[in-house]
């Protein structure tokens, strides 16, 4: 069998990047057909040839834009690791960075878009929960095992920092938010040494 993808699979899997992308940096509400398949290249007609629905195309597209900064932020980490940070701190460091905060069109989903999830069609809601989820065992395997039932906590407290320094801007105001929620999340939960 063929690995390589068809031309119709090439062609969806540029309108999902698209759609991911414009998700990030416009919401939800953001992500218009017309506009997504213009910026992809192609006519609006062949929409329904990929998709039943827009929300099938956010569906798909939320599930990406996880996928892609799930493995961004696994990169990040593992080179700070590498470093000599510990899980934790590494993660703490990677998802409360200066370019996580310039990067919102390539960054985390949830918080680009956590306040948006519940006012979505159930279909949609249920793809952004799974998103949501895959960050908090994320922070989970980095904590410490008597710490572990707090990863929900650790999340949102990433996540929250992550859109209050977006809301304050990329400049010293937003950076020092960031500092300052890395300090306190290092200190609640992370028992290793810093080096």
């Amino acid at each position: 069998m063929d690995p390589t993808p068809s031309r119709k699979q090439l062609t969806h899997d540029r309108i999902v990047e698209t759609a991911a992308g414009v998700m990030r940096e416009a919401g939800f509400w953001g992500v218009g057909v017309a506009d997504v398949m213009k910026r992809a290249g192609l006519t609006h007609g062949g929409f329904y040839a990929h998709f039943a629905s827009r929300d099938a195309l956010l569906c798909e597209a939320i599930a990406h834009a996880g996928r892609d900064s799930a493995a961004r932020l696994a990169k990040s980490t593992a080179q700070r690791q590498a470093r000599g940070a510990s899980p934790l701190r590494a993660l703490v460091d990677a998802y409360l960075s200066e370019g996580h905060l310039a990067a919102s069109t390539q960054g985390c989903p949830v918080a680009a878009l956590a306040s948006e999830m519940p006012r979505q069609s159930a279909e949609v809601a249920a793809a952004a929960t799974v998103r949501v989820r895959a960050l908090v065992d994320a922070v989970g395997r980095t904590l410490p095992a008597d710490a572990a039932e707090q990863a929900s906590v650790v999340a949102a407290q990433l996540v929250g920092a992550l859109q209050l320094a977006r809301a304050l801007g990329d400049n010293a105001e937003g950076r020092a938010l960031l500092a300052a929620t890395r300090r306190n999340v290092l200190a609640q939960f992370d028992t290793a040494p810093a080096r």
